[in-house]
């Protein structure tokens, strides 16, 4: 699939060839603790140093995902955070922010939707694409060419266990970047760094020339510095919503600005 517009993903992922920079992509839960909060939490990851933000759809069954953003998803949902009302304050959150931001969704709360409703009115809330968790590549065309129609980017995600076949069609349909999953298995942080990462960077990349994004498991500067050593950004999820759970209800938004800053830069300890 083609790309015909100039993607803002890619542009914000893109490393200048004259020095490498570190890419971080932050993913947080919407609605987590309360929709309210979401447009400030999304501000303070910006400041914090995030070149792109994943806001993710609770979902009822997070198939894909580990108990820290289990329990992220519980809460959302408990707030009334569906799909509906994301998309309603989008356009707001986005226009507070510098960087794109990306949709992180199951396709069920997609299709309940509408297809076509839901590309349009995303790509009137300023975000510039989105990423389907559970929907595969083989069955993914017609979502694909939707989501292009509206000018927005499909992002796809790869992992250690994809065949060359599979990995083809995830370039060819992806645009914006690939997300490159680190280990098979849920999200969660994790104490070390996946081997199976190098030999997966290496393996996409004869695919195709976009960004290359590497996330699960990720949960220190040290791990984000690894990923950022052999792929255009590194992508760090429930670290950042455990800081949220654990650390925004005292901290504030302060704190969370604080901790991202951390895992981008690796300055100091890991903050209080």
């Amino acid at each position: 699939m083609t790309t015909t517009f100039t993607s803002a993903i890619e542009a914000a992922l893109r490393n200048p060839a004259s020095a490498r920079a570190n890419k971080l992509i932050v993913y947080l839960t919407a609605g987590d603790p309360t929709l309210h909060d979401t447009g400030e939490l999304m501000a303070a990851i910006a400041r914090g140093g995030a070149d792109l933000i994943e806001l993710g759809v609770p979902f009822s069954d997070p198939m894909a995902d580990g108990p820290v953003i289990q329990r992220a998803s519980e809460r959302a949902v408990r707030s009334g955070a569906a799909l509906a009302a994301i998309i309603e304050r989008l356009a707001d959150w986005r226009r507070a922010i510098g960087v794109p931001v990306i949709l992180f969704s199951y396709y069920n709360p997609i299709l309940q939707y509408g297809l076509e409703r839901f590309s349009r009115a995303l790509s009137q809330t300023g975000a510039e694409g989105a990423l389907v968790v559970d929907l595969s590549p083989e069955e993914a065309e017609p979502y694909a060419a939707t989501m292009r129609a509206a000018r927005l980017d499909t992002v796809f995600l790869a992992s250690p266990t994809s065949t060359d076949e599979r990995l083809a069609r995830i370039a060819r349909l992806s645009a914006g970047f690939v997300y490159l999953i680190s280990r098979p298995g849920v999200t969660g942080e994790k104490a070390d760094f996946s081997s199976a990462v190098p030999p997966l960077v290496k393996r996409v990349r004869q695919f195709t020339d976009l960004p290359l994004a590497v996330g699960f498991g990720l949960s220190t500067p040290e791990q984000v510095r690894q990923v950022q050593s052999l792929a255009d950004a590194a992508v760090v999820g429930s670290a950042v919503v455990r800081a949220i759970e654990d650390r925004y209800p005292t901290e504030g938004k302060a704190g969370i600005e604080r901790f991202v800053r951390w895992l981008k830069t690796g300055v100091g300890s890991e903050p209080q």
